[in-house]
């Protein structure tokens, strides 16, 4: 009888450490797969990620330059998004800006194409923006028959810089020389207008000169 019990607790003592042994096995295991499943799980994020950033849309920029300066010839500085495109397709973009006026003031259009295909943007010409200057404008007074100055410099009291004088529109369509009388002149600078007098008086007549004959014009007339 007591070794029925002996082999009994042998065998029970057996079969506690086979458990042991598998729930160990078990648990790592179980660790194992989590450790993949988490590191596979972290690959997928970052790829899609990635993924995520580049794209072939096209976004334009809208334009701005002040009149008579160069445009820039790097398609780069026309795209919105140039960050998220593939640097491949930054290279196979094409730009056009044959359209564009740098002389004159006003709204044009650009184009950039890719793969058979134009975007269309807008590219602005605006006036050059001048220092602000008041003007101070001259009393002007000459004679019937008199020329008058169409130099703008000689109606301003200041002396001005050229970048000034090339911006000054003179107006002197109010003002007839052939007749007496009291006129107005203009000068516009920076959309702003200035008026000032010109007066045309009556040409002075001095005395008379008699100019005496001389001996061969005597002859001459008799």
């Amino acid at each position: 009888m007591k070794k029925i019990f002996q082999a009994k607790n042998s065998i029970a003592i057996t079969l506690a450490g086979w458990g042991l042994v598998m729930l160990l096995t078990g648990m790592i295991l179980n660790g194992q797969d989590r450790t993949i499943l988490e590191k596979d799980y972290s690959v997928n994020v970052s790829s899609t990620r990635v993924t995520s950033l580049k794209t072939d849309e096209i976004i334009l920029k809208t334009m701005t330059l002040e009149i008579n300066n160069p445009l820039s010839v790097d398609v780069r500085d026309y795209i919105e998004n140039v960050d998220t495109l593939d640097e491949s397709v930054v290279k196979a973009l094409k730009l056009d800006t044959s359209m564009v006026n740098i002389n004159e003031a006003g709204t044009y259009a650009y184009t950039v194409s890719f793969k058979g295909k134009k975007y269309n943007g807008k590219f602005i010409i605006k006036e050059q923006e001048l220092p602000n200057f008041s003007l101070t404008l001259k009393e002007i007074t000459l004679e019937v028959g008199d020329s008058i100055s169409t130099n703008v410099s000689s109606y301003i009291k200041e002396n001005l810089p050229e970048q000034i004088k090339n911006h000054l529109v003179l107006d002197l369509s109010q003002v007839n020389t052939s007749e007496a009388g009291n006129y107005l002149y203009k000068i516009t600078y920076n959309k702003k207008t200035y008026t000032g007098k010109i007066h045309v008086q009556p040409k002075q007549e001095g005395p008379k000169i008699i100019k005496p004959q001389t001996n061969e014009e005597e002859e001459s007339n008799q």
